[in-house]
Order: structure tokens, then C-alpha cells, then sequence
């Protein structure tokens, strides 16, 4: 059995690891409001010999308001990591604590911070969660959409065939959705879901805990609509309702579900007399995907 058990001595830096070795704290740092900064954090900030974050400036920024010095701040972000990651690992190893944050919210989801974790722990440092802000749940407590079962997506691909594969992937999934957008591609995105998802309802969350907080509920096709007026501004997050549940077992408990896309498309041919341009369209409308999918599938 090969288990690894980490067990914190300390919960601020003050603490060493056991063979005298330092650690790693990830540490949660405001997403737009400064007062949702914890005391924890502050003084782990304070404490740590060395702070690694993914925007210097930005981070600059949040030492000084808070009195904590500048001196010890180094640079890792997505294209430094493969220089920067070993050497700050180095410093762990010598003994130094080290506290990771990113621009805003929870460091290692959607940034780099997940792969300096995963050189920390194949070097048996422990690993240190400061909790603080996130935007995703907290877009997601006031999104009116189910908390119970939720999947959190990050960026969706840019790529627009990836995209509808990875959305295809998870239509029947019945919990709620929570991705990240940029303004310049969240209506094509929008447009994507539409296409593959349905006209489910939505959230479109920005500026959380900001002076301009806003949050846009309604189904797909009306915030598309809604965007015409209101162009997108700013980094969003998106919470889509999942799968309804009825639709779900309908789906499963298909006729259709045993059979490949041929041989769907020839029972419409043999059984119905359809044309096979009918049957593709017919067994397109089935299995809730577009014609085109079924016309690939086939050549």
C-alpha cells in the first residue's frame, strides 16, 4: 500500500517540516474587495520567507496596503514555471517557507500554482491551505441555480471543435456548471452552450465583491440577447444549469441507445422508408446532436 500522509505541524509559517525543510502555504487573497483578506493570511504573508506570485505588480500592491514587505516576493507564473518551479522547490528544501498566491482568489485552480503543488509533494513537502475568496462558489451561492452537485470547468478550449466535444461530454451531467470566460469569447461560448447544452438557465457573474458587481440571471438565449445591449465587460464567471433529470433517463431509456449511428440511421431507411438524408436527419434529432455530427460520424 503506498499511502503519503502529510500532517501539518504548524499552521503558519513559524513551523518547519519535520527534517528541518520548509513548506508551501497557498494563499487566498482577495478577488476584487481587500476586506475579504483573512487575518490567517495576512500573518502567513507576513511570516513567509519568500512569496511567490503570479503578477509581481499585483501583488505589490496588496503587500502595501496590508504593511507587509515587498523584499521577499518572487516571480512564478505560466511562463516561468518550468525554470522558476525546481528553484523555489530548492528553497523549500533549504528550509525557507514559502507562500504561493495568485492575482486573485484561491492559488492553484485555473494557474500554475497546481503544478508547483505537484513538485512540492513528489519532494515530500507539506502542503499548507489558506482559505479565502473565490469567485466560481461565490458566483455560485447567489446564482438561485442547485449547490448540491456542481462541476467546475475553468476555460473552456478556444479551439470551437474541442469546446462542443468537452460540452457534449458532460450534457447529461444534472449538476450545476461554474466556468471562467474572457469578455472577448464568452458570446461564442454562450452560443456554443446553446447549440449543445439547450436554452438552460444561466449567471453571468463579474465584478464580484467590486464597486460594479453585477450578476445577469436568466436562460441562455435571453442573456445572449441581453449582451447585444450590454456588451461583455471585463472577466466572467458563468453558472449553467445542469441536465434535467427527466430528460436524462428519457435519453437513457432511449430505444435507440443500443444501436451504432449506422445502424440508427438505417433503421430509419429499412424500417421507416426514409431517404438516408431523412434518416441522418431523424437520427440526428434522437440523440440531440447536429446533422453534420451524424454525416462525420458516417464517412
Amino acid at each position: 500500500m503506498n499511502v503519503q500522509v502529510q500532517k501539518s505541524f504548524e499552521t503558519s509559517p513559524g513551523g518547519r517540516g519535520e527534517a528541518g525543510s520548509g513548506k508551501l502555504f497557498l494563499v487566498g487573497t482577495p478577488i476584487g474587495n481587500l476586506e475579504d483578506m483573512t487575518y490567517r493570511a495576512v500573518r502567513t504573508l507576513q511570516e513567509a520567507d519568500i512569496i511567490a506570485a503570479e503578477d509581481t505588480r499585483q501583488t505589490r500592491k496588496l503587500l502595501t496596503h496590508f504593511e507587509i514587505s515587498p523584499g521577499k516576493l518572487l516571480s512564478y507564473h505560466e511562463h516561468n514555471k518550468v525554470a522558476s518551479g525546481p528553484e523555489l522547490i530548492r528553497f523549500i528544501i533549504e528550509g525557507k517557507n514559502l507562500a504561493l498566491v495568485s492575482d486573485a482568489g484561491l492559488p492553484a485552480i485555473s494557474d500554475p500554482g497546481s503544478d508547483l503543488v505537484k513538485l512540492a509533494l513528489a519532494a515530500g513537502i507539506s502542503v499548507v491551505p489558506v482559505p479565502g475568496a473565490n469567485a466560481a462558489l461565490s458566483a455560485l451561492i447567489v446564482s438561485g441555480l442547485p449547490t448540491e452537485r456542481f462541476t467546475f470547468l475553468g476555460f473552456l478550449p478556444r479551439d470551437h471543435k474541442e469546446r462542443d466535444l468537452l460540452l457534449k461530454s458532460l450534457e447529461d451531467q444534472e449538476g450545476t456548471m461554474l466556468m471562467y470566460e474572457s469578455p472577448h469569447r464568452l458570446i461564442k461560448t454562450m452560443e456554443s452552450l446553446l447549440e449543445v447544452w439547450g436554452n438552460r438557465r444561466i449567471v453571468l457573474a463579474r465584478e464580484l465583491t467590486k464597486r460594479y458587481e453585477e450578476m445577469a440571471r436568466g436562460t441562455i438565449q435571453d442573456c445572449l440577447v441581453w449582451l447585444q445591449e450590454y456588451p461583455p465587460l471585463g472577466e466572467y464567471c458563468l453558472v449553467v444549469e445542469g441536465a434535467h433529470p427527466d430528460q436524462v433517463k428519457e435519453k437513457r431509456d432511449a430505444w435507440w441507445q443500443p444501436l451504432t449511428v449506422e445502424e440508427h440511421v438505417r433503421h430509419y431507411e429499412t424500417e421507416g422508408g426514409m431517404t438516408r438524408k431523412d434518416a441522418m436527419k431523424k437520427t440526428a434529432a434522437d440523440r440531440g446532436v447536429a446533422k453534420r455530427d451524424i454525416y462525420n460520424q458516417l464517412i
